[in-house]
C-alpha cells in the first residue's frame, strides 16, 4: 500500500524550513525510527499534517458516484464571481446630465453606478458558523415530530373508581379488621377484571438470534433523523465564526417622519398665504432639513396670481414630505413660516386684520372685508412676484411623538402657543414607532421685521419651551393648519427625491407626489456616498444700506447661477418652490417694508453643473422695490451687485461670506476674480466694505470639501490625463516635482477631515489600490508607490476603527470597510481605458509613458481573452486597448495580492502595528484579490499546487509565521487586539482552504501550533492562550468542507508491512478480516498518530478536548464549556447538513470522531452527577417537581431508593462502578450540568452514527473496567436526558431556574477560568463575552436573543417545548439501547461476560425507573426480554439485587395508565416467573421480589392506580392459562396464589388510598399492614421504609428516624441470628436507649421464619452495609428533627462497626456529625422546641371503630389548640358534612347518653408531659423533658355545686393523667391513651400550687442573664402591685386568717405559710434586683413599689408567724398520716 506520510522527496526542496516545518524526520532504511518518534508525538504537540493535495491523486477513490463520492473533494462550483447590478432606488439613475465630464466627476459616476463584484463561496452557510441548531432556527427543523406519550403527563382517568370510592368513605372506617379480606370476594374482583392484550408470540421457543434480529429491526424503524434538532442549542453568544454578509452600500437616512399638510384656514380668506417647513435643532442651533414649501390655497386665491406665476410643474405642488432625521431629540423643532404677497405697510400693519377680524362676524364686516379684498387684488396684480414675511410657528416634534404614543385616540389635537409647555432632556427618541397623530395648530407670531434671522429663532424657540414665554404675552394670529405626522412607511408610493427623480414604484405621473426633504444632519454622519448628488443651497442672510446714499428702502436680492457674464447666461438650474416651474433662472428674497438693512431667511436651492469652470459664479442683484403706485416710478430700481465665483484655485467654494456690494454693473471679466479685490473705477456701497452677508453650502457627493482629499484626487488625475504643469491651490506642480507633491500628498490624506474621507472612502481606496497595481511612470521613471499606498491605508483603516467605535461587528471589523471588500473592491483591470461596468476595474487609468507618445490612439486591437466582463451585459466581451499595452510587458502590472503580502512582509515600525491592528482588512482583500486573479487568469480550476508561484507562498508562510509570533509574544498586554488578530489569522487560513494548496494551509495551522505550544511551556498560567487557540481552531474548523478536508474516506487499517503508513483507502469495504486488523482497530478509537495526521483538524479538535479536559491540567477548567461548545457546534452542524443526511455518508462522518467516545470516558468522575437531582422511587421523578427543587427530598429518596434501587452501597447514588473510575485521590472538579450535557449528547451522536460493526470490534477489544466505564456513561445519560414533564415546564416556565444555573456556570468559569478582569471587561463591553447581565443595557446587541428572555410562554410554546424534549428523551434513551445491545453481542462472544451484564442490566433498570415514553418503553422490555432468555442464571443467582430491582420496575408499569406498557410490562414480569421456575421448579426468589416490590409501591407511590394493576394482574393470569407448554407442573397454580396475594396486598391499599387525605389515618393503616407482615422481615421492612417516607414527607423527621431505628432494629435481630459478630448489635436491645418502643421488634414469637430459608431475609439490607446505611439515615432524620441527643445515640451503635471495620475514614465523618450535633446542643439552648401534644376523644357511631377512642397527637412545635381544632373539624366535617361534626369546648369527662346520636363529636385537650417527682431527677435537660414521653397531664377547675369557677375557697382542680401504650416519639405521631388516673386537689391545695407558682416566677425573673427589666417588672406589678394585693393577701387573709379545725389540714396550712415566707423574700430580692436596673425616669415607679411591698409584708406580717403548735412538738416517731387527698382511680 502506498505510505501516505509525505517523503523527502514530495516535498520542494524550496519550501524554506524555517517557515514551515513540513517534515522533520528522515527516514532509514527500515523506516523504524520513525515509526517510533512518531508514536511518541504527544498530544499537545502538533503532528505533521498528510500533504493534502498528494494523497488525493494518489489515492483515488474506487466508487464512481453516490454519496460517498462528495465527501472526497471540494464542489467544481465551490467559489463563484458574481457582478450583481446594483439597486437603484430611482426610476432612472442620478447622472449628470452632460456628456462631457472630467475625469473625478466620471469616477466618481462610476463608483456610484458599477455592478457589484461578489466573491460568494457558494457552501459557505453550511460552515458551522451558519449552524441551523440555534435557537431561532430550531423551530422550523422541528416540525412534524410525532407526540411521544407519557405516562407522567396523562392524568390518570378517575371516574372509573370514583363510585367506588365515595361509597367507600361512607362505609365505617374499621381498624381492626383482619388485615386481609376475605380470598373469596377478592378472587371475584379478579376473576371479573379485562386482561390487556397479549403479546402475539410470545411463549414461542425462538432462537435469540432471531429475536435480536426482530428486536432492532423495530427499534431502528422510524427514528427521528436528526439527534441535535431535537437537543436545545447551548446558550452562546454570537458563534465566533459567524462572519454575516455584510450590509448592501446604500444611501443613509435617519428615521423618516412623514407630515402631511391638510389645510391652512385664517379668521379671513382675502389672498394667497404661502408656507414652508423645515427642521430645526435648537441645541445644535442647526437647520437640519431643507424647506419644504407647500401651497394650501383655493383655486380662487392663486388665480389672483395668475399673471405672475407660469404654469405649475407638478413637482412644486406636493403637500405631503418625507423628513429624515439621524439624530432625533429633544431639541427638535417643526418650524412653519408663511409669507404673503408684498404690499405696503410693514407686517405688524398687514397683519392687523387677521388678528382683530373673526369669521362670525364676517357679515357684520362685510365692507370692511371687501374694501381688504380689493387692496389685495391690486397687490397681487402689481407686486405679485415679491413676497414679504408673515407669520411663523413652531411645533416641538418630541412632544407630539411621545404623546401620539400614549394616547389611545387615532389623533391628537395640540394647540400650540396656548400654555403647552415642552418637555426638555436629552432621553433617546424613537420615530419609527409612534402613532400617527392629526394636529390642529391654532396661533401663528406675527413676523418682526427687526428679528428674521436664524439667531433670532433660536432664540424664540428656546423660550418657547420656557414655562413663562415671553410669545406668550403677544397677540397671535388665530388659524387653523391641519397636519398628520407619522412614521414614514416602509416604500411609499410617488416619492420624489431631492433632485426630483421619481422613487421606484411610482405608477402614475399624474398624481400628486410627496417630496423627500433632504436632511443636513445635526453631527457628522459617516456613511460613503453611494449616489450621485449635487447640490448647492445659498442663503443671504442680511444686507447693511443704511449708508448707502439714495433711496433703498424695500429692498430685494434677485439670485442668479451663471455660466458667462452676458445677461442671457443664467442657467435655469434654481428649484421652484410651490405651484411653480420646476427649475427657474433666478430667485428673489422676501422684502421687509421700508427696512435698509433687512434680515433675510430665504433658502434658495440649486443644482450644480457635474463641471464646473472659472466662469461659473453665483450673481447676486439688489434691487429696490417701490410699493406705492406712483407715476414713472418702475416697479424694481437696481441698487447693488455682487457675486461670488464657484471655484477658487479648482475647488468648489463655500462657506460664509461678506461681500462688499459694487453700485453699478460689473465690469467685463469680473466672474473670475472675487469681488474682495478693488476693480479699477467701480462704485462700492460704504467704501468697498462687507455689507452683504451670505452663506453657500454644498451637498455634494462629487466635491469633497476636503483640501488634502482634493489634492490627492487632483493629482492622481493629472497622472491620468498627463496634463502638466497641475495647479493645486496656489502652486503649479511641473512633471519633475510630480513624484514628491504625489507622495507627500499620499501622506497629508492622515490630515483631512474624517467625515469626507469616509464619504469618498471606496474611491480614495479604489486610487490607492490603483496606485499600488499600477505604478505610474513620471518623467519616464516607474515610480513605485506601494509602500506609502500600504501606509495610507492602513492609517486610514485605523482612523475608521478608533473613530466608529459603533460601526463594528464582533470581530472589531468596521463594517462600512467589510462593505467595500464585499461588493465594491475588485482587482484593477490592468489594461487602461477599459470601460468600467463588470470586472473592469477602478475606472481611471494611469497612462504609461511610451516611448514616442502619439496623439492618435489606433482602433481597437482586439484581445485573445474574451472572458464575459458583465454579467449586466455579456456583449461587452473584448475592451479597446491602446499603445500602452506594449509597456505591460516591459513594466509588468503587479498582482495585487502579491504586492500586498510583499509590503507587509517588508514593513516594521507603526506602519506593521497599524496593520496588524487591522490585519483582517488586509486579509479580506488579500483574498478577494487572489479570486479575482484566479477568475480571470481562468485557474480556478486549474490544480491547486500550481496555482500561485513560489515567491508568493514563501511571503504568505513569512507572514503567517510573524504573525503567529506575535500572537504568542503579546497576547497578555495587548490583549483586545490580539483576539483580534487571532480571529483575523484564522478567518484568512479558513479563507485560504477554499483557493490554495490546502497541505500547504495544514502546515501554516501547524506553523502557529508550533509556536503557541513551545510558548505554552513556559507559562504559569496557560489558560488565555488555549482560549485564543481555540477560538483559533474553532473558526478554521468552520469551513464548510471542512469533512472532506479530514479525509472522512481514508480508513486507517493498518499496512501489512512495519512501516507506517496508512493502507490506501482503496480497501473500501468494511473490511475488518484478520485478526492484525482487529488489534488495530484502536487506532480509529485512539488520537494516534496516524488519525491525527489523516484526519487533520479532527484531530486538532479532539486533541484539545482532550487536553483540556484532563483533569490534571492545570488551570484549564475555565475553558472546559468553551472547548465542549466547539465540538458540540461542529457535530450539530454536520448532524443538519443536508450533504450527510445519507446514513453511510454520515457514518463515514462519525468516524472522525471515534475517538470522542474514550475521551468522554476518561471524564466520568469529572461528569455533572445528573442522578442526584433524580429521586429513585419507583415511579418516575417528574410526578413531583419539588423534588427538583427543595433539599429535604433528597433525603428520603435515598430511604425509599434503598428498597427499591439496586446500589451495594447505600451512600453511592452512583451505580457501583463509578468506585472504581476515580482511582486517584485527587477531587476532581465537577463539570457544569449544560456542559455535561453537551457532551453527553455528543457521545450518543457518535454512538448513534458510528458504523455498529465497528463500534462492536472496539468494544471487544476494552477491558472490563472500560466496558464499565462505558456502561456508567450511559447510566448517566439516561438521567441526563429524561423528559422532564409538561408539568415541570409549566414550572419552569419563568426562566429562573435555568438562569441561575447558567450564571453560576459562567460565574465558576470567570473565577476559575483565569480569564484576565480587563479582559473580560474589555469583551463584554464589546459584547462578544456580553453575558446575560449586559442584557439591561445592550438590548440592541442581544436582540438575537430576546427569545430566550420572554419570560412567560405559550400555552403553545409549552406543548412544544415538552413535544420536543418527549422526543429528545425518547431518542437518547434509543441510542443508548442499541448501544446496550451492542454491548450484550460483544459479550456473548467473549469470556468475560458475567462482571458486565451486571452493568448493562443496571442501565436497563435505570432507564425503566426514569420517566419515559411509551414508544421507548416497549423497546426497552424487549431488550430486557432477551438479556433474561439469554443469561437467566445472571439475575437468579448473581444479580439478586437487580432481580428485585426489575420486579419492581416491572410491577411500576404494569399499574400504567397507558395500555401498551402495561402489556409490555406484564408479558416481561410473566416471562420473568417462568424463566426462575424452569431453573429451579418453584419461583420463590420472584415471588419474594414481587410481593416486597408491591408493598413499596404501593406505599410510595402517590399516583398509583389499582384499577390498571388488577388489569395486568389479570393479563399475568390468562398467560399462565395459557401457557401449554407448562400446564402440567405447579407453575399455574403458582402463579395463581401469587397473583391472589397480590390482589389482597392491593385491597389493603385501596383503603389506604380512601384514607390518602388522613395522614393520622393513613400512617395507622400502614402500621397496621406493617404488623401484618410481622412474620415476614422483608416486607415488614418494606412497609417501615414506606411509613417513613411519608413522615419524610410531611416533615414529621422525628418519626421518620423513629421507623429507621425500627428497621435497624429489625435487621439487627436477624442478623444476630444468622452470624455472630461480636462488634454488630444484639438484636433490638441494644437500641433501647434510642427508643424504648424498639423492643417490639425482637423475634422471639413462634411464627418467626428462620433467616436461611430461600427468599427470606434476602434484601440488600439485612446485612451489614444495610444497616449501616439505615442507622447513618436515622441519625441524618435525628439531627433534621433537632433531636442531637438521639444522633449520638445512633452513633454508638455504629462506631464499634467502623472500629471493627478499621473504617478511620468514615469515623472521621461521624465524629465531625458528632461535634456539630453537640455544639448545636450547646448554641440551642433554650431555644429548642420539639412538639405540642393534645389528647382527642372521638365520639359518635359516625366514627366507626374510632367511637370512645382516646389519643394523644403529637403536632408540630408550638401548634395553637384552634390550629389542632380548626384542621381536624374542617377534615372531618369535609368528610361527615358541616353540620354533623361538632367540637367539645370543655374538657370535663364526656357523658355519652347526653349526645346526639347522628352528630360526631370531637374533643381537643392540650395536654403537657407528665413526670413524677423521682423522674425529675434523670430528666434534666429539655430533650430529657421531651423524649420518651407516656405520661400526660392536663387540668380542670371545677367547684362542688358543678360551676368550673367559684370563690377562693370553695375552687378544686381535676388533674388527669393520661398513659399511652407506646412512649412519644414512635413510629407514628398518635398513640391510644392505655390508662387514665385523676387527682383531685381541694381548695387550699390549688392555693399552695397557685403561690409556688408566682414564686418560681419571681425568682426565674429576678436571676436571669442577661437580666430582662420588662420581665422583671411584670412578674413584680403582679406580686405586690396597688390592685393586686387582692391576689396574694387574699389568699393569705382566706386560708391562714385562722387556724383549720381539721388536723388533716395542718400541713397544708403550715406549707402555704411557708410558701408565703418564700414568696415574701423573693419580692425583696426582686426590688432589690429592680432598683439596680431602672434609669432615673423610673425612681418614683420604684419607691410606688417598694411602699406597696412593705404594705403586704406588713399585712402579712402576723398570719406568716402564726404556727400551729402541734406540728412543733417534741420529734417523736408519729405515725405518718396518709395524704388527704381524692385519688380516684379510672382504668
Amino acid at each position: 500500500s502506498v505510505s501516505s506520510f509525505p517523503q523527502p522527496s514530495s516535498i520542494k526542496t524550496c519550501m524554506r524550513q524555517s517557515c514551515c516545518p513540513r517534515n522533520e524526520l528522515e527516514l532509514d532504511a527500515t523506516g523504524q525510527q520513525k515509526l517510533e518518534m512518531l508514536c511518541a508525538v504527544p498530544l499537545t504537540e502538533a503532528v505533521d499534517p498528510v500533504d493534502l493535495e498528494d494523497y488525493l491523486i494518489t489515492h483515488p477513490l474506487t466508487m464512481d458516484s453516490g454519496p460517498l463520492r462528495d465527501l472526497l473533494e471540494f464542489p467544481p462550483d465551490d467559489i463563484e464571481v458574481v457582478y450583481s447590478p446594483r439597486e437603484c432606488r430611482t426610476l432612472v439613475s442620478a447622472v449628470p446630465e452632460e456628456s462631457e465630464m472630467d475625469p473625478h466627476v466620471r469616477d466618481c459616476v462610476r463608483s456610484y453606478t458599477e455592478d457589484w463584484a461578489i466573491v460568494n463561496r457558494k457552501y459557505h452557510k453550511l460552515g458551522t458558523g451558519f449552524n441551523p441548531n440555534t435557537l431561532d432556527k430550531q423551530k422550523e427543523r422541528q416540525k412534524g415530530l410525532p407526540k411521544q406519550i407519557f405516562e407522567s403527563d396523562e392524568a390518570p382517568d378517575g371516574n372509573s373508581y370514583q363510585d367506588e370510592q365515595d361509597d367507600l368513605k361512607r362505609r365505617s372506617m374499621s381498624i381492626d379488621d383482619t388485615p386481609r379480606g376475605s380470598w373469596a370476594c377478592s378472587i371475584f374482583d379478579l376473576k371479573n377484571s379485562l386482561p390487556d392484550a397479549l403479546l402475539p408470540n410470545l411463549l414461542d421457543r425462538t432462537p435469540n438470534e432471531e429475536i435480536d434480529h426482530q428486536n432492532d429491526d423495530q427499534r431502528k424503524s422510524n427514528r427521528h433523523k436528526e439527534l441535535f434538532a431535537l437537543h436545545p442549542a447551548p446558550d452562546e453568544e454570537e458563534p465566533i465564526e459567524r462572519l454575516c454578509v455584510p450590509e448592501v452600500p446604500k444611501e443613509h437616512f435617519g428615521q423618516r417622519l412623514l407630515v402631511k399638510c391638510l389645510s391652512l384656514k385664517f379668521e379671513i380668506e382675502i389672498e394667497p398665504i404661502f408656507a414652508s417647513l423645515a427642521l430645526y435643532d435648537v441645541k445644535e442651533k442647526k437647520k437640519i432639513s431643507e424647506n419644504f414649501y407647500f401651497d394650501l390655497n383655493s383655486e380662487q386665491m392663486k388665480g389672483m396670481l395668475r399673471p405672475h406665476v407660469p404654469p405649475a410643474a407638478i413637482t412644486t405642488l406636493a403637500r405631503s414630505a418625507i423628513f429624515s432625521i439621524t439624530y432625533p431629540s429633544q431639541d427638535v423643532f417643526l418650524v412653519i413660516k408663511l409669507e404673503k404677497v408684498l404690499q405696503q405697510g410693514d407686517i405688524g400693519e398687514c397683519a392687523e386684520p387677521y388678528m382683530i377680524f373673526k369669521e362670525a362676524d364676517a357679515a357684520k364686516n362685510k365692507e370692511k372685508l371687501e374694501k381688504l379684498k380689493s387692496q389685495a387684488e391690486q397687490f397681487c396684480q402689481r407686486l405679485g412676484k415679491y413676497r414679504m414675511p408673515f407669520a411663523w410657528t413652531a411645533i416641538h416634534l418630541m412632544n407630539i411623538v411621545s404623546s401620539a404614543g400614549s394616547l389611545e385616540r387615532d389623533s391628537t389635537e395640540v394647540e400650540i402657543g396656548t400654555g403647552e409647555r415642552t418637555t426638555s432632556g436629552d432621553e433617546t427618541c424613537n420615530l419609527t414607532s409612534f402613532r400617527p397623530a392629526t394636529l390642529t395648530v391654532t396661533n401663528f407670531f406675527k413676523q418682526e421685521g427687526d428679528r428674521l434671522s436664524d439667531e433670532d429663532l433660536y432664540k424664540f424657540l428656546a423660550d418657547m419651551r420656557r414655562p413663562s414665554s415671553v410669545l406668550r404675552r403677544l397677540r397671535p394670529i388665530t388659524a387653523q393648519l391641519k397636519i398628520d405626522i407619522s412614521p414614514a412607511p416602509e416604500n411609499p408610493h410617488y416619492c420624489l427625491t431631492p433632485e426630483l427623480l421619481q422613487v421606484k414604484l411610482y405608477p402614475d405621473s399624474r398624481v400628486r407626489p410627496t417630496r423627500e426633504i433632504l436632511e443636513f444632519p445635526a453631527r457628522d454622519v459617516y456613511i460613503p456616498n453611494t449616489t450621485y448628488r449635487n447640490l448647492l443651497y445659498v442663503y443671504p442672510q442680511s444686507l447693511n444700506f443704511a449708508n448707502r446714499q439714495g433711496s433703498a428702502r424695500n429692498i430685494t436680492v434677485k439670485v442668479q447661477f451663471m455660466y458667462g457674464e452676458d445677461p442671457s447666461n443664467a442657467m435655469p438650474v434654481i428649484f421652484g418652490k410651490s405651484s411653480c416651474p420646476e427649475f427657474s433662472k433666478e430667485a428673489y428674497t422676501a422684502v421687509v417694508y421700508h427696512n435698509r438693512s433687512p434680515d433675510f431667511h430665504e433658502e434658495i436651492k440649486i443644482k450644480l453643473p457635474a463641471t464646473l469652470t472659472d466662469h461659473h459664479h453665483l450673481l447676486f442683484t439688489f434691487y429696490h422695490v417701490s410699493c406705492q403706485q406712483k407715476q414713472n416710478t418702475p416697479l424694481e430700481t437696481p441698487v447693488g451687485y455682487t457675486w461670488i465665483p464657484m471655484l477658487q484655485n479648482g475647488r468648489l467654494k463655500t462657506g460664509q461670506f461678506c461681500l462688499p456690494v459694487s453700485l453699478e454693473k460689473p465690469p467685463q471679466a469680473y466672474s473670475v476674480l472675487s469681488p474682495e479685490v478693488p476693480l479699477p473705477g467701480m462704485k462700492w456701497v460704504d467704501n468697498h466694505k462687507g455689507v452683504f452677508n451670505v452663506e453657500v453650502v454644498a451637498v455634494s457627493s462629487i466635491h469633497t470639501q476636503d483640501p488634502y482629499l482634493d489634492k490627492f484626487f487632483a493629482l492622481v488625475h493629472a497622472l491620468d490625463e498627463h496634463m502638466f504643469p497641475v495647479r493645486i491651490g496656489d502652486m503649479r506642480i511641473m512633471e519633475n516635482n510630480l513624484e514628491n507633491e504625489l507622495k507627500s500628498s499620499i501622506s497629508a490624506l492622515n490630515s483631512s477631515q474624517l467625515e469626507p474621507v469616509v464619504r469618498f472612502l471606496h474611491l480614495l481606496l479604489d486610487k490607492l489600490i490603483l496606485l499600488v497595481v499600477r505604478p505610474p511612470v513620471i518623467a519616464g521613471q516607474i515610480v513605485n508607490l506601494g509602500q506609502a499606498s500600504f501606509e495610507a491605508m492602513a492609517s486610514i483603516i485605523n482612523r475608521l476603527h478608533k473613530n466608529l467605535e459603533g460601526n463594528q461587528d464582533q470581530h472589531g471589523r468596521n463594517n462600512l470597510l467589510t462593505s467595500y471588500i464585499y461588493y465594491v473592491f475588485r482587482l484593477p483591470n490592468t489594461y487602461p481605458n477599459s470601460p468600467s461596468p463588470g470586472p473592469g476595474g477602478l475606472g481611471g487609468s494611469v497612462h504609461y509613458a511610451t516611448m514616442a507618445r502619439s496623439a492618435v490612439r489606433p482602433a481597437s486591437l482586439n484581445l485573445n481573452r474574451s472572458r464575459s466582463l458583465s454579467n449586466s451585459n455579456p456583449d461587452i466581451s473584448g475592451t479597446p486597448t491602446s499603445p500602452d499595452d506594449e509597456v505591460r510587458s516591459i513594466i509588468g502590472s503587479k498582482l495585487f495580492h502579491e504586492e500586498l503580502a510583499l509590503q507587509w512582509v517588508v514593513c516594521s515600525g507603526s506602519v506593521r502595528e497599524a496593520a496588524l491592528q487591522q490585519a483582517w482588512f488586509f486579509f479580506e482583500l488579500m483574498v478577494k484579490s487572489m479570486v479575482h486573479h484566479l477568475y480571470f487568469a481562468d485557474k480556478l480550476d486549474a490544480p491547486r499546487k500550481n496555482r500561485f508561484p513560489e515567491r508568493f507562498m514563501d511571503d504568505i508562510c513569512a507572514l503567517v509565521s510573524t504573525i503567529a509570533n506575535d500572537i504568542v509574544s503579546r497576547f497578555q498586554k495587548d490583549t483586545e487586539m490580539i483576539e483580534r488578530l487571532n480571529t483575523s489569522l484564522a478567518f484568512f487560513l479558513n479563507d485560504l482552504l477554499s483557493i490554495m494548496d490546502r497541505g500547504f494551509v495544514f502546515s501554516l495551522i501547524k506553523a502557529c501550533y508550533k509556536q503557541v505550544s513551545s510558548k505554552l511551556y513556559s507559562l504559569p498560567n496557560p489558560s488565555i492562550l488555549v482560549s485564543l487557540r481555540l477560538d483559533f481552531l474553532r473558526i478554521i474548523c468552520s469551513h464548510e468542507h471542512y469533512v472532506t478536508l479530514n479525509l472522512p474516506c481514508s480508513l486507517l487499517t493498518p499496512p501489512a508491512s512495519p512501516s507506517p503508513s496508512v493502507s490506501s483507502a482503496t480497501s473500501q469495504s468494511s473490511g475488518f478480516s484478520t485478526n492484525v486488523q482487529d488489534q488495530k482497530i484502536a487506532n480509529m478509537f485512539e488520537l494516534s498518530v496516524p488519525f491525527r495526521q489523516q484526519h487533520y483538524l479532527a484531530g486538532l479538535v479532539l486533541t484539545e478536548l482532550a487536553v483540556i479536559l484532563d483533569p490534571d491540567a492545570e488551570g484549564l477548567f475555565g475553558l472546559h464549556k468553551k472547548v465542549i461548545n466547539m465540538v458540540h457546534n461542529l457535530l450539530s452542524s454536520h448532524d443538519s447538513d443536508p450533504r450527510y443526511s445519507d446514513p453511510q455518508v454520515k457514518a463515514r462522518v462519525a468516524m472522525l470522531y471515534l475517538p470522542l467516545i474514550g475521551v468522554i470516558m476518561e471524564t466520568v468522575p469529572q461528569l455533572y452527577d445528573f442522578t442526584e437531582t433524580h429521586n429513585q422511587r419507583g415511579r418516575p421523578s417528574c410526578v413531583t417537581v419539588d423534588d427538583y427543587e427543595s433539599e429535604g427530598g433528597s433525603m428520603i429518596s435515598q430511604t425509599v431508593a434503598m428498597a427499591i434501587a439496586g446500589t451495594s452501597v447505600p451512600q453511592l447514588t452512583r451505580p457501583s462502578s463509578f468506585l472504581l473510575t476515580s482511582t486517584s485521590g485527587r477531587q476532581h472538579s465537577t463539570f457544569s450540568a449544560e456542559s455535561s450535557r453537551s457532551l453527553l449528547i455528543c457521545l450518543l451522536w457518535v454512538l448513534r452514527n458510528a458504523d455498529e460493526s465497528v463500534l462492536q470490534k472496539w468494544f471487544t477489544d476494552l477491558s472490563v473496567l472500560q466496558l464499565n466505564r462505558l456502561l456508567d456513561l450511559l447510566y448517566l445519560c439516561v438521567s441526563c436526558f429524561e423528559y422532564k414533564g409538561k408539568k415541570v415546564f409549566e414550572r419552569m416556565n419563568s426562566l429562573t431556574f435555568k438562569k441561575s444555573k447558567d450564571m453560576r456556570a459562567k460565574l465558576e468559569e470567570a473565577i476559575l477560568g483565569s480569564i484576565g478582569a480587563r479582559q473580560e471587561m474589555v469583551r463584554r463591553s464589546r459584547g462578544a463575552f456580553g453575558s446575560q447581565e449586559n442584557l439591561r443595557w445592550r438590548k440592541d446587541m442581544t436582540h438575537w436573543r430576546q427569545n430566550t428572555e420572554k419570560l412567560d410562554k405559550s400555552r403553545a410554546e409549552i406543548e412544544h417545548e415538552a413535544l420536543i424534549d418527549g422526543n429528545l428523551a425518547t431518542e437518547a434513551n434509543l441510542i443508548i439501547l442499541d448501544t446496550l445491545e451492542i454491548v450484550v453481542q460483544t459479550v456473548s462472544v467473549t469470556e468475560s461476560k458475567e462482571s458486565i451484564l451486571g452493568g448493562v442490566l443496571k442501565v436497563l433498570l435505570h432507564s425503566m425507573a426514569c420517566n419515559q415514553s411509551a414508544l421507548y418503553l416497549q423497546h426497552c422490555f424487549a431488550t430486557q426480554r432477551a438479556l433474561v432468555s439469554k443469561f437467566p442464571e445472571l439475575l437468579f443467582e448473581e444479580e439478586t439485587e437487580q432481580c428485585a430491582d426489575l420486579c419492581l420496575r416491572l410491577l411500576r408499569h404494569c399499574s400504567s395508565s397507558i395500555s401498551t406498557i402495561r402489556s409490555h410490562a406484564s408479558a416481561s414480569l410473566y416471562l420473568l416467573m417462568r424463566q426462575n421456575f424452569e431453573i429451579g421448579n418453584n419461583f420463590a426468589r420472584v415471588k419474594m421480589q414481587v410481593t416486597m416490590s408491591l408493598s413499596s409501591l404501593v406505599g410510595t407511590s402517590q399516583n398509583f392506580n389499582e384499577e390498571f394493576l388488577r388489569r395486568s394482574l389479570k393479563t399475568i393470569l390468562t398467560y399462565a392459562e395459557e401457557d401449554l407448554e407448562l400446564r402440567e407442573t405447579t407453575f399455574p397454580d403458582q402463579v395463581q396464589d401469587l397473583v391472589f396475594n397480590l390482589h389482597m396486598i392491593l385491597s389493603d391499599t385501596v383503603k389506604m388510598k380512601e384514607h390518602q387525605e388522613d395522614p393520622e389515618m393513613l400512617i395507622d393503616l400502614m402500621y397496621r399492614i406493617a404488623k401484618g407482615y410481622q412474620t415476614s422481615p422483608d416486607l415488614r421492612l418494606t412497609w417501615l421504609q414506606n411509613m417513613a417516607g411519608k413522615h419524610s414527607e410531611r416533615s414529621n423527621h422525628a418519626e421518620s428516624a423513629q421507623c429507621l431505628v425500627h428497621s435497624a432494629a429489625l435487621v439487627a435481630e436477624y442478623l444476630s441470628m444468622l452470624e455472630d459478630r461480636k462488634y454488630l448489635p444484639v438484636g433490638c436491645v441494644t437500641f433501647q436507649n434510642i427508643s424504648s418502643n424498639v423492643l417490639e421488634e425482637s423475634a422471639v414469637s413462634d411464627d418467626v421464619v428462620s433467616p436461611d430459608e430461600e427468599g427470606i431475609c434476602s434484601g440488600k439490607y439485612f446485612t451489614e452495609a444495610g444497616l449501616v446505611g439505615l442507622l447513618e439515615q436515622a441519625a441524618a432524620s435525628f439531627s433534621m428533627a433537632g433531636m442531637y441527643e438521639a444522633v449520638n445515640e445512633v452513633y454508638k451503635v455504629l462506631i464499634p462497626i467502623h472500629e471493627a471495620n478499621r473504617d478511620a475514614k468514615k469515623l472521621s465523618t461521624i465524629h465531625g456529625k458528632l461535634q456539630e450535633a453537640f455544639s448545636k446542643i450547646v448554641h440551642q439552648d433554650g431555644k429548642r422546641m420539639f412538639g405540642t401534644y393534645f389528647r382527642v376523644g372521638f365520639y359518635g357511631t359516625k366514627f366507626g371503630d374510632l367511637d370512645e377512642q382516646e389519643f394523644v397527637y403529637k403536632e408540630p412545635a408550638i401548634t395553637k389548640l384552634a390550629e389542632i381544632s380548626h384542621r381536624l373539624e374542617g377534615f372531618y366535617g369535609e368528610r361527615f358534612g358541616e353540620d354533623v361534626v361538632e367540637v367539645i369546648k370543655d374538657s370535663n369527662p364526656v357523658d355519652k347518653c347526653k349526645l346526639d346520636p347522628n352528630k360526631a363529636y370531637i374533643q381537643i385537650t392540650y395536654v403537657e408531659p407528665y413526670f413524677d417527682t423521682y423522674e425529675m431527677k434523670d430528666r434534666i435537660t429539655y430533650f430529657d423533658k421531651n423524649y420518651n414521653l407516656r405520661r400526660f397531664m392536663y387540668c380542670t377547675p371545677f367547684t362542688l355545686d358543678g360551676r368550673a369557677h367559684g370563690e377562693l375557697h370553695e375552687q378544686f382542680k381535676r388533674k388527669t393523667i393520661l398513659t399511652t401504650s407506646h412512649a412519644f416519639p414512635y413510629i407514628k405521631t398518635r398513640i391510644n391513651v392505655s390508662h387514665k388516673e385523676e387527682i383531685i386537689l381541694t381548695p387550699i391545695e390549688v392555693a399552695i400550687e397557685d403561690m409556688q407558682k408566682k414564686t418560681q416566677e419571681l425568682a426565674f425573673a429576678t436571676h436571669q442573664d442577661p437580666a430582662d427589666p420588662k420581665m422583671l417588672q411584670m412578674v413584680l406589678q403582679g406580686s405586690v402591685g396597688t390592685t393586686v394585693n387582692q391576689g396574694p393577701l387574699e389568699v393569705a387573709q382566706v386560708f391562714l386568717s385562722e387556724i383549720p379545725n381539721d388536723p388533716k389540714l395542718f400541713r397544708h396550712h403550715n406549707k402555704l405559710r411557708l410558701c408565703f415566707k418564700d414568696f415574701t423574700k423573693r419580692c425583696e430580692d426582686a426590688l432589690r434586683k429592680n432598683k439596680s436596673l431602672i434609669g432615673p425616669d423610673q425612681k418614683e415607679y420604684q419607691r410606688e413599689l417598694e411602699r406597696n411591698y412593705h404594705r403586704l409584708k406588713e399585712a402579712l406580717q402576723p398570719l406568716i408567724n402564726r404556727k400551729i403548735p402541734q406540728l412543733y412538738k417534741a420529734v417523736l416517731p408519729v405515725a405518718c398520716h396518709s395524704r388527704m387527698s381524692l385519688r380516684k382511680m379510672d382504668i
